[in-house]
């Protein structure tokens, strides 16, 4: 069966990007993205495919399903693409955006939950939720795996990697990998 694993940077206190979407406070390095870009090639935005020295056809390893939110969704929208990710399957949720013409996106107005669980029914490679907090929230009980990105950067506000009611919920430490930006990339599965 395929599992839903929540890949997202946060900062040492738990935000994904800052109150208006930022993201840049990342500090990155050489080898935190050639560890992306060997094992998460899929991660990469196509339109930074090239620009990164990848072949536009650089094959999906680990995911070839995304969900997102609007809100993780809307800077491909502001930068002219309508498909960040064109070589993966992408479902945005929301009850605001219009559909999109590219068959590789779905927008989703419907409970992420039920579509989550048939997505993990079908063939297929893992599902990547990419973000936002608040859908993250609400795929908690769906969450397989964790693969956080977590940087050495204190945000103070902006977008929590996730949001939901209480609800305590136990992951187990399997791995972790360090770069020499200080980040640390951690992987958890659910007890």
């Amino acid at each position: 069966m395929r599992k839903l694993v929540y890949y997202v940077a946060v900062s040492l206190d738990g935000y994904i990007a800052g109150p208006q979407g930022e993201f840049d406070f990342y500090p990155m390095c050489d080898d935190m993205t050639a560890w992306a870009v060997q094992d998460y090639p899929e991660t990469v935005p196509t339109h930074l495919r090239e620009p990164m020295g990848m072949p536009i056809d650089t094959p999906n390893r680990v995911f070839d399903t995304l969900l997102m939110g609007r809100g993780t969704y809307e800077p491909g929208l502001a930068i002219g693409t309508d498909s960040p990710y064109n070589h993966l399957k992408q479902y945005v949720f929301s009850s605001t955006l219009a559909p999109v013409a590219n068959p590789q996106v779905e927008i989703v107005d419907t409970d992420p939950v039920d579509l989550v669980r048939q997505l993990k029914t079908q063939p297929g490679l893992d599902i990547w939720l990419c973000g936002g907090g608040n859908l993250a929230g609400q795929l908690i009980n769906e969450i397989d795996q964790l693969i956080l990105k977590t940087y050495p950067v204190i945000a103070g506000a902006g977008i929590p990697a996730l949001t939901a009611n209480f609800n305590p919920t136990q992951f187990k430490p399997t791995h972790r990998r360090e770069f020499t930006n200080g980040a640390q990339a951690t992987w958890l599965d659910r007890r």
